[in-house]
């Protein structure tokens, strides 16, 4: 017996560009199903309103096809929070994974999962493609980051767990990635095929747990990963998104998931690209993954359909695994079914806000202030020169490009003269030597870093300011790592975010201005680091201003 037509391409998260329903996309629903839709944010989002009713578009096209069942679409996207918001503006900009993972707090976790569920649900978005269960262990990994509640297996899997039960609480399905756990590689999967160096038994340890813990919870999606893990398959060359031992074996016989399992952007060049992705496409079926996560690329779709529609008429597919992956969907759709969306109106809420606020003071970290030069207690003609890099993409899993910088006008909040310098990323030799030359004339500088690395211009740049001879603050604006970049450091401080959040909860924190009972309960820096810097902090570490 074959896979029906339908039921193959049924397997299919598709995308596209737009930010209404285009014509073909409209002609493909009707014609055959598909699991679903993956949004973008720069390809299909401009406001929360135009994205209900972009989904509410979505969702009448595939109803209107004869013989629908009736159950609503899977429509995801990648709202994680912190770097990466699939969703932009309009939507409350909370701080990542990271962040939740510096306040230690599971409630909180839960309570934001929550509240990013609810407004997805508000704007027809019933998937969110997180939360990101891999461990913090290399700070090496560029795609990684901030998105990782930290290093600490437990840890992660205690507060990705209550963030999942927030998400799902609203009715929107959590999708726990990158099985079987990306964080120990070094190399961007988006651009080239990584290698997980981990035994069985490392794996076993650290980078199962988080994944158990979030199967036994309840997890309805799980992502597969695109890097190979010669530990358990054997082969450095296998991507785990296509090895039946990983995504068989494992997830399926000894996890003991029963939910949707789905790869990893086919488009990312751990894989085969081409005419060669067809044979990528049938390897991951075979290996156990349920659904395919297509791009906006037309060319690419429809090869990966016609590869399935052929596949399925020369019986190339085994026929039970398939009705077993067609069950698993249709009962996550039933789920998907069982909630009612609410109002527009708690998209970007007050509530949601001050949550989001809550969440910025609470993860502010103090790694160092050997001068005790916090809290800052400036003259009124004192000046401060603010610095940072302009924010951008560092990997395709972020959307920092769209973030404005904030530093300064966070800054002036607290203390009228604030001077703003937002450099190049990486900064210039030629800007690295005049903010030498100009940091002289200022009574404080504070410098914020993103993702510096040693022996980076961010590196030269904190070095050069310190060598002026005026007090200086050095921030890690995304990973707390960056204080490796320039140990010397006196004083340290980490945000974990970029967001206009954040940089409100830094100034006040920098000036003492944190209110007894407010966010961040009393005391300005009450985070604590949720990874090791290696030589210079463990983990748990924070001080008090």
């Amino acid at each position: 017996m074959t896979d029906s037509r339908d039921e193959i391409l049924g397997r299919l998260m598709l995308a596209f560009h737009g930010t209404s329903v285009p014509h073909w996309l409209r002609a493909r629903l009707a014609s055959a199903p598909a699991a679903g839709i993956t949004l973008f944010r720069a390809k299909n989002v401009r406001s929360p309103r135009q994205l209900r009713r972009l989904t509410t578009g979505l969702q009448a096209a595939a109803s209107a096809r004869p013989g629908s069942d009736g159950l609503p679409l899977l429509i995801a996207a990648d709202q994680e929070g912190g770097q990466f918001l699939a969703l932009g503006d309009g939507w409350t900009p909370f701080a990542g994974a990271m962040a939740i993972g510096a306040t230690g707090d599971a409630g909180l976790a839960e309570r934001v999962g929550a509240a990013i569920g609810r407004e997805l649900r508000a704007t027809g978005v019933n998937v969110a493609y997180a939360p990101v269960l891999d461990i913090a262990v290399s700070p090496e990994n560029p795609s990684l980051g901030i998105r990782s509640f930290g290093d600490d297996p437990a840890e992660v899997g205690r507060l990705g767990t209550a963030w999942l039960r927030g998400v799902q609480s609203a009715g929107v399905a959590g999708t726990g990635k990158h099985f079987p756990g990306a964080g120990s590689t070094g190399v961007d999967t988006h651009h080239a095929l990584a290698v997980a160096e981990r035994t069985r038994v490392d794996v076993e340890a650290t980078e199962l747990v988080p994944f158990r813990q979030a199967i036994a919870a309840g997890v309805r999606l799980i992502m597969s990963g695109h890097f190979a893990a010669p530990g358990l398959t054997g082969s450095r060359t296998l991507p785990s998104t296509l090895a039946r031992r990983v995504m068989g074996e494992l997830l399926r016989d000894e996890l003991g998931f029963d939910g949707v399992s789905i790869t990893d952007a086919l488009d990312m060049g751990a894989l085969a690209q081409g005419a060669s992705q067809a044979v990528d496409v049938l390897a991951s079926l075979e290996a156990g993954v349920d659904l395919l996560l297509a791009t906006a690329d037309r060319v690419s779709q429809r090869r990966i359909e016609s590869t399935l529609v052929r596949a399925s008429e020369v019986q190339l597919l085994d026929p039970e695994r398939s009705r077993r992956s067609a069950a698993r969907v249709a009962g996550l759709r039933r789920w998907l079914a069982g909630f009612d969306d609410p109002g527009i109106a708690v998209v970007g809420s007050p509530e949601h806000a001050a949550l989001a606020r809550e969440l910025a003071a609470r993860s502010l970290t103090l790694v160092r202030n050997v001068a005790a030069l916090l809290p800052l207690r400036l003259a009124p003609e004192a000046r401060v020169l603010a610095i940072m890099p302009a924010p951008r993409d560092l990997t395709p899993a972020d959307t920092s490009s769209f973030v404005t910088p904030t530093l300064a006008a966070a800054l002036r909040a607290h203390h009228p003269r604030v001077d703003e310098v937002v450099t190049q990323h990486p900064p210039t030799g030629a800007e690295i030597a005049a903010l030498r030359e100009r940091a002289a004339s200022y009574d404080v500088v504070i410098a914020g870093t993103i993702s510096a690395t040693p022996g980076s211009a961010q590196a030269d740049l904190v070095r050069a300011l310190a060598s002026a001879g005026v007090p200086l603050v050095t921030v890690a604006l995304r990973t707390p790592w960056d204080l490796a970049a320039y140990p010397e450091a006196g004083t340290h401080v980490c945000t974990y975010s970029i967001l206009r959040e954040s940089m409100d909860a830094l100034a006040a924190a920098l000036f003492g201005r944190v209110p007894v009972g407010g966010p961040g309960r009393g005391a300005p820096f009450p985070g604590r680091l949720p990874v090791r810097i290696n030589g210079i902090a463990e983990r748990g570490h924070g001080l008090v201003a």
